[in-house]
């Protein structure tokens, strides 16, 4: 089910009126109903794989309580490593086993062997690397000690499960979230309409600009041949946005959603376009992905300790895996070896902390310094997106070397220079908020202009509402 549906209109209000106004007495009533709901809004798109979620969740729920009662550290390694393996299994199945194959046949095919390869019409369930990464997390943290297992099954599956973040995070962690499920929730207004507004400012993301976006992008990447560097140059720029306010809109949505129910998820954007480096850049980007790799796989293989050759490796590993987990294919491993390069200067130098606060902070405009770092890192930002976007590492090559071609320095094509003002309008908005958690945070404004504006950007919102909406990107994730 779609945020941006006409379902999931009717959907969250129904479910929102039975949670409060109908089951408000005990939360346990409330986390089945929850468990429900999320499972039905999960199964929308495809029942069958609901079983995955199902397994995944009785594998961690009871190999957490027997590492618990384990006593030796050898039984601990190995009930971790049975949740590993199944998990990750799962997510391997379904995700690579076609990438793998594929490049096999295909480095036999280099050195003159041609196999015939039996792939499979395997269908990605959708969220899978999500889920299967917040209910690994539990296991991990059990097992190190940070956190007593629950007993609590149905608080547990829900915590899998919680349909606002299900499909596309944030990825939560469960000393966060899953001891929200224990106690009663009480109905909170403000919560519920700071809620609102976020969801209203996440639709507007994805429904005015993403989706706006997006339709320019898949013109200028489909024809890249035909267009000079500066329209290939705004194709990237306009896909920095499409990604951007899909993938951070629908974490708006989800964050707002939880707050209906009475939750608190984790933030999951903070304004990465405004980023000095790119190591601020990633601090600000898809933070719960970001901060599950630093401390499940970074900070385990030694972190920044050790070696020049120790950081080095750390640093691409984590880079290249991260690139892996967003897709089955040598573009994304390619965009995440390339930011780990743009990194490792950084790290090497000991500056990869030196833009922790926000830029500009008691300042309206940033100093000159601070504008050309941002361009900078916003333009390098470019460079690797266009390897996410591509179809394949060739049409990335292809497409970079036109832009840093003599075409770079004609007039871009005026069709798409259209939509243009609109962006650099979403920029100044977004620099306005760079303080707060999203845009419609405006209650120091007078009430008559904050509800004017809720009504315009609902109106526009509503105006532009599809029967046939465009699917999330992080969905293919």
């Amino acid at each position: 089910m779609l945020f941006n549906s006409i379902e999931f209109v009717i959907f969250l209000p129904v479910v929102f009126f039975i949670y409060w106004f109908v089951l408000n007495k005990k939360s346990s009533y409330q986390n089945i109903f929850l468990l429900i709901a999320s499972y039905v809004f999960y199964g929308w798109w495809d029942w069958r794989f609901l079983s995955l979620i199902i397994i995944s969740s009785f594998v961690d729920f009871f190999v957490a309580q027997k590492i618990q009662k384990a006593h030796k550290v050898r039984n601990k390694k190995i009930l971790l490593t049975i949740s590993i393996l199944i998990n990750i299994g799962f997510l391997g199945f379904f995700k690579y086993f076609n990438f793998f194959v594929d490049s096999f046949v295909e480095a036999f095919a280099q050195i003159g062997i041609h196999l015939n390869p039996r792939t499979l019409n395997i269908i990605l369930p959708v969220g899978i690397s999500f889920y299967t990464f917040q209910t690994l997390s539990y296991t991990i943290d059990v097992y190190r000690g940070k956190l007593k297992p629950t007993k609590d099954i149905v608080s547990f599956f829900t915590f899998v499960a919680f349909f606002p973040q299900l499909v596309a995070g944030p990825i939560e962690r469960a000393v966060n979230l899953l001891p929200q499920f224990y106690h009663k929730r009480a109905f909170e207004v403000n919560k519920a309409k700071d809620g609102m507004k976020q969801i209203l400012w996440g639709l507007f993301k994805k429904i005015i600009i993403a989706d706006n976006c997006a339709v320019y992008v898949e013109e200028i990447f489909s024809n890249y041949q035909i267009y000079p560097g500066s329209t290939l140059l705004l194709g990237s720029f306009f896909f920095a946005f499409q990604i951007y306010c899909d993938f951070s809109g629908y974490s708006d949505i989800a964050i707002g959603t939880a707050r209906l129910f009475g939750f608190n998820i984790m933030r999951n954007f903070a304004y990465p376009y405004f980023s000095r480096d790119i190591a601020e850049f990633w601090r600000r980007w898809h933070i719960s992905l970001s901060t599950w790799f630093r401390d499940y796989v970074y900070i385990p293989l030694g972190g920044s300790r050790g070696n020049n050759f120790n950081k080095i490796r750390n640093v691409i590993i984590i880079f290249v895996v991260s690139g892996f987990w967003h897709g089955a294919d040598w573009t994304f491993i390619i965009w995440g070896l390339l930011n780990g390069l743009y990194f490792l200067p950084l790290l090497l130098l000991k500056i990869n902390r030196n833009n922790i606060g926000i830029t500009a902070e008691n300042r309206l405009l940033p100093t000159f310094k601070e504008t050309f770092q941002m361009l900078i890192t916003f333009f390098i930002t470019l460079i690797a997106w266009v390897f996410f976007r591509s179809d394949n590492v060739g049409q990335a090559f292809s497409y970079i070397s036109i832009i840093f071609s003599e075409s770079l320095f004609t007039i871009p094509n005026l069709k798409q220079l259209i939509f243009v003002p609109i962006i650099i309008l979403f920029i100044i908005i977004e620099w306005f908020s760079r303080k707060k958690q999203h845009a419609l945070e405006i209650s120091n404004l007078p009430k008559t202009i904050r509800w004017s504006v809720y009504l315009i950007i609902g109106f526009i919102v509503l105006l532009s509402f599809n029967n046939n909406p465009n699917t999330f990107i992080y969905f293919q994730f």
